[in-house]
Parts: C-alpha cells; structure tokens; sequence
C-alpha cells in the first residue's frame, strides 16, 4: 500500500519549496562529544558548546546534551540534529567516552566502537573488515577535536587515548538503514564528509548507492537487482530468488546513476524492478524520478494507447486519468496489456541508454499489488 501512494504521489504537482535548516552528521556528533568528554576527563571546565571544526573549513557550534565523569572516563553527549533532513538518526543520542591509553600501548589514539555502533563484516566500505563503522573523514574529526584539547590542556605531553563511540539506540535505528545489508552489524555507522547535512540530500543517497555497490563487487556479485523502494525490493527479490542480498540495491529515485555506476563497474547484468508509475517515468526518459523533476505525461500515455488498441474511449479515459494507478486500471480491465508491454519496452530502452552497451538488461514492471506485468531481456554487447 505505502509503495502504491508513493507511486501516486508522483504525479502530483510538486509542493512549494521553502528554505530548509542544515543539520549536522553523526561524525561531528562524535567529534564534539569526544571533545566534551575528554575535558571532563581532565578534570577542565566543560562548556555546553563544543565548536568543531569542519573538514572543509570553517566551524560549527554544537551542544553537549550531558556531560560527566564515569568511573575514570570523561563521557558526553550530543543530540543529533539532521536539520529539515529526514534522517533516521535526527534526534538520536551520539556519545562518546574518553580514558587514558596504559604507557607502551604502542598507538596515541585508540578508536573503539562502542554499543549502537556498527562493525564492519565485508569487504568493499572504506572501513577494514572488524572495524567500527566510523568512516574515515569522521575518524579524522574526532582525532583533531581531540588534539585540540590535548593541546590547550597538556601541552607537550604525548598524547595516549582510548575514545569510544556509542549510539545508545543504535542497533534499533540500523534496522531502518541498509546497514545489515552491507555487512555492517550491531549498529549504525558514523558518518559525514562534509560535518553537515544538506536537506535532502542528492549527494548522500547517491553515495549510499555507490557504497552498496562496492560491497556488491568486492563480494564477488555479477547481477545487480535494482528496485525503487522496499517494497519493489522484496518482490524482485521474490521473482529473483538467486539474488543474494548483496546483490539487491535500492536506486531510489536515481535511475540514471545508478544504472551508470554499475555499468562502469563492470556487472555483467542488471535487473531493474519499478512499479508501473514509476516506469512509466522511465519509459518517458525520465533518469530522475522524484516529482520535482516533472510529471509523467499521461496524455502521451493515451495518445499510445489509442495507437496500440483503436480505441478512442479507453484512451481519453487514460488521458484524463489522475494517477498512474488509475490508468493501470484502467487498462487491465480493458485487457490492454500491449500498452503496459510498451511501457516495459521504453523502460528497457532507457536503462540501456544509461547503461551502455555492456551488461545484459532485466527490466520487471510490476503491479501495484506487486505482480509482473512485464519482463523484458536486452543482452548485452562488447564494451
């Protein structure tokens, strides 16, 4: 039902835009979390802003939620504010707990990940196998915000640390990201590249599709299933049983990159699974499906359907229809199932122009219940 209404939702007039609040990523969490603790550690006035330095340039104020001593660590908090993102991780707490390194440990600063804190199981992130899930620009963060109080406090004495990262709520929050699908476990990931989150951001959901897909390879897959949602997913995935569930990659909106990233990397084939609403926007050329960049023209659709069954009516009730739903409706009760094969064939013809020549093409259209309506092949060709 959720994946039918967002199907609709895409052919209505987009909302009226308004100026989104910026957030912050769970690194610069971290990273003013761990400067609040090692302050408590030792034994400074801790203030209830933490102003962290950004990868880029520049700072950002964040504030401490809790601070204290625990037993011999420093420990603080901070409240994740992803801004007007949504973000599963807006609102969660992001904490970080700092002791003293024993003399002759061999290491100045040890990361640890603490509870709610994912670890890494495959190959393919930019994180070893058996690491926390902290990627690296964060790991960079939380040693600078570190030294920076080392600095101001101990000046001259090396400095030895063991700094943990914990996500109090952290595993229950993995569940609603692709964490367990690339092989992350107990957790979620501490990420950023930037130390800020842009409100929906384009950049980040592409990375995530460019990270799945390294797993992907690095795991050895050779057939890519990709799917709109979740719900489209779990029935390619049906139809599909093959798949492994490294090899099933949510595109989202981002038909075009996805389909071009996966060819450069080399798959050998690739299956694409979208609902008839969405297809439809693919068949008409649409690489970005997302409402923002237009409507489906279901008055296209019409004029197809009359070229394909002569019939007059049916096709100015598809013209006129208000949501793809409907005209799917529409024309399986007439038993127009040609016009549907078209669409699947536009679809097919699409990703292969995003894909090249290389990788053989699945294309599955299904219906709103989650049935095939069409499949169609496109083998691939020399590269």
């Amino acid at each position: 039902m959720q994946q039918a209404l967002e199907d609709d939702e895409i052919l209505k007039p987009p909302r009226p835009r308004k100026e989104l609040r910026q957030g912050f990523s769970t690194g610069t969490a971290a990273a003013a979390a761990a400067q609040g603790a090692l302050s408590e550690l030792l034994g400074r006035p801790c203030p209830d802003r933490m102003e962290v330095m950004l990868p880029g340039g520049g700072s950002i104020s964040i504030p401490l939620a809790r601070h204290g001593r625990v037993g011999d660590r420093g420990e603080a908090v901070v409240i994740k504010d992803a801004g007007d993102d949504p973000d599963v991780t807006n609102g969660a707490e992001i904490g970080a707990r700092v002791g003293r390194l024993e003399p002759g440990a061999g290491e100045d600063l040890r990361l640890l990940g603490g509870e709610g804190v994912g670890r890494v199981t495959r190959p393919g992130l930019p994180v070893a196998v058996g690491e926390p899930a902290i990627n690296p620009v964060p790991r960079k963060m939380i040693r600078g915000a570190l030294q920076r109080v080392w600095e101001e406090f101990c000046p001259g004495e090396p400095l030895r640390l063991a700094v943990e990262i914990f996500v109090p709520r952290g595993q229950e929050l993995a569940r609603h990201t692709l964490n367990p699908r690339l092989g992350i476990v107990g957790g979620i990931s501490i990420l950023g590249t930037t130390g800020l989150v842009k409100p929906f951001s384009h950049q980040a959901y592409r990375a995530t599709i460019a990270a799945a897909l390294k797993v992907a390879q690095a795991s050895g897959v050779q057939h890519i299933g990709f799917s709109t949602g979740g719900k489209s997913e779990g029935y390619l995935q049906a139809l599909v049983p093959e798949l492994p569930d490294t090899a099933l990659v949510q595109m989202g909106d981002y038909v075009r990159f996805a389909l071009k990233v996966a060819a450069r990397m080399g798959f050998g084939e690739i299956t694409a699974a979208a609902f008839f609403g969405k297809a439809l926007k693919i068949a008409q050329g649409f690489g970005h499906t997302h409402a923002s960049r237009g409507l489906a023209d279901l008055k296209e659709l019409g004029r197809l359907t009359l070229e394909l069954t002569k019939d007059a009516t049916l096709a100015r009730a598809v013209a006129g229809a208000n949501t793809a739903r409907q005209t799917l409706e529409l024309l399986t009760a007439a038993g127009a199932e040609q016009v549907v094969a078209q669409v699947g064939a536009g679809m097919l013809t699409a990703l292969r122009d995003y894909a090249g020549p290389g990788p053989q093409l699945n294309a599955v259209v299904l219906d709103f219940d989650g049935s095939p309506r069409w499949r169609g092949r496109s083998p691939g060709g020399p590269k």
